[in-house]
């Protein structure tokens, strides 16, 4: 089994090109998000705040909103279906397309049908699925995974993609990006064209008017439903949001957060099938909200993770996620938000992933971004304590022991003595070290120069002036 040191031999492996396109494309999204939120609002954290609250008050009354969004959706002409687990919501759009006798697919990117394997059941079951999200395209063609929640292939560079598309026919060589764009264009046409059923997820799903609403930079999700007999949705049921008006708030935050954009591209607000008198759009339209453990995590101290909107501003910022991209996390939720996430959707594999809360430095920088304010690092810690607690011992290997941290910081003249010889820690070899998780902590990092011990000579130094200034006062 894998610990958080995993995360650690990833980083210290990965490719130097990987780490660069990992870390740079990370650091601007970042940078864009925090110019983008500041030049449009004198007050983000409000509007940060805000959404929260909505997002809270809509899980703790989840019950009620998942009757009235179907209730709309019904009265949309939209047929609903609930899923338990992975295997009733594969199954259920496996039956969507037999009794529709539909055999080809074409889908948009969706983090949920990633989280249950759809498109593996599906080809298994004699099905042909084509992703049709450029990033999703081309990991689906090399038999790769997402590493980031909103820019999947952040892990590529053009010169790889160029090869894939050289191998499966898609042209000679050619990286230049346009000439790689309009390929993939030319062969996903006729895909749109001749698939039977269009796949979507939803970014949110409004409970007043049943309207699920879809965001995108690429225009491959309306494709997917214009000229398909069927469109299927899949959904999380925590995507809810009360109100129309409330998607306002969340558009407008979502692309902000997630790319620096003031709004993505295309924004769509989907109704329905196909009203009588259209001339395009699906004859039939079905949502399969999905569960699989949402409602155990809803139960749980860690429930302020479903207000997740899945932006990967989280991602963008953390310094680990940085360092060691998202397959380093062992799951399809990397970074922060998959810290909390994955080890909780995981139900009895809990043990397997309880190690990811451990691969944070917890400086909160994640909660400071998050636009919908989740306290990531107190969920963190909560998990570090549940792992502890249910004895996970695997997620708990090569952790350092903090007993003798603990006494130092509860002596004062002990800490205090300490710190006057923190300067030789600048000299004291790594094989020096006494302490075995200690050395298996240091010899996969580098721990930067000391550089205090001086502050309260300092303060003291400081404090004495102010007294002599305040019995010597001067016009």
């Amino acid at each position: 089994m894998k610990t958080h040191q995993q995360i650690d031999r990833v980083a210290r492996d990965l490719d130097p090109e990987v780490h660069e396109a990992n870390f740079m494309g990370a650091k601007l999204k970042s940078e864009r998000r925090y110019a983008s939120l500041e030049r449009d609002y004198p007050d983000p954290d409000k509007l940060r705040e805000i959404a929260g609250l909505i997002k809270q008050h809509t899980l703790e009354h989840l019950d009620q909103y998942l009757e009235q969004t179907e209730a709309s959706l019904q009265k949309n002409g939209v047929k609903v279906h609930f899923a338990t687990d992975d295997e009733a919501v594969n199954a259920a759009v496996l039956r969507i397309m037999n009794e529709t006798d539909s055999h080809s697919m074409v889908k948009s990117k969706s983090m949920i049908t990633e989280e249950i394997h759809l498109l593996d059941y599906l080809e298994k079951n004699g099905k042909e699925v084509v992703e049709t999200d450029l990033g999703e395209f081309i990991l689906q063609i090399d038999g790769d995974h997402p590493s980031h929640i909103v820019t999947p292939i952040v892990h590529k560079n053009r010169r790889g993609i160029a090869k894939s598309f050289e191998r499966e026919g898609l042209g000679d060589y050619n990286d230049d990006p346009e000439t790689i764009t309009r390929r993939a264009r030319k062969y996903l046409r006729q895909k749109y064209l001749d698939a039977d059923v269009g796949l979507t997820g939803a970014n949110f799903v409004s409970a007043e008017s049943g309207r699920i609403v879809l965001v995108t930079n690429e225009g491959n999700a309306r494709f997917c439903m214009a000229a398909n007999r069927v469109h299927i949705a899949v959904v999380g049921i925590e995507k809810l949001v009360p109100t129309d008006r409330d998607l306002g708030l969340f558009l407008n935050l979502i692309g902000r957060s997630g790319t620096g954009q003031q709004l993505t591209v295309y924004n769509q607000f989907v109704g329905g099938p196909r009203a009588e008198g259209q001339p395009h759009g699906p004859k039939e339209m079905h949502v399969v909200f999905v569960d699989n453990r949402r409602t155990e995590v809803l139960a749980s101290d860690c429930r302020e993770i479903l207000r997740c909107i899945r932006c990967g501003a989280c991602l963008n910022v953390c310094p680990i996620y940085r360092q060691s991209g998202g397959h380093a996390y062992r799951s399809v939720y990397p970074g922060p938000v998959g810290a909390v996430l994955s080890p909780l959707l995981a139900g009895n594999r809990f043990p397997e992933l309880a190690d990811l809360p451990k691969a944070s430095s917890l400086c909160g920088a994640c909660n400071e971004v998050c636009p919908v304010n989740i306290p990531i690092p107190d969920l963190l810690l909560r998990l570090r304590d549940k792992a502890k607690r249910e004895g996970a011992k695997e997620a708990m290997k090569g952790t350092p022991n903090l007993g003798m941290w603990a006494t130092l910081c509860s002596q004062p003249a002990m800490w205090k003595t300490a710190l006057s010889m923190g300067h030789s820690m600048n000299y004291i070899p790594t094989q020096m070290i006494p302490n075995p998780s200690a050395k298996a902590w240091q010899a996969i990092r580098k721990l930067p120069k000391f550089q205090g011990g001086e502050f309260r000579k300092w303060f003291k130094n400081r404090n004495q002036g102010s007294e002599a200034r305040s019995q010597n006062p001067t016009n």
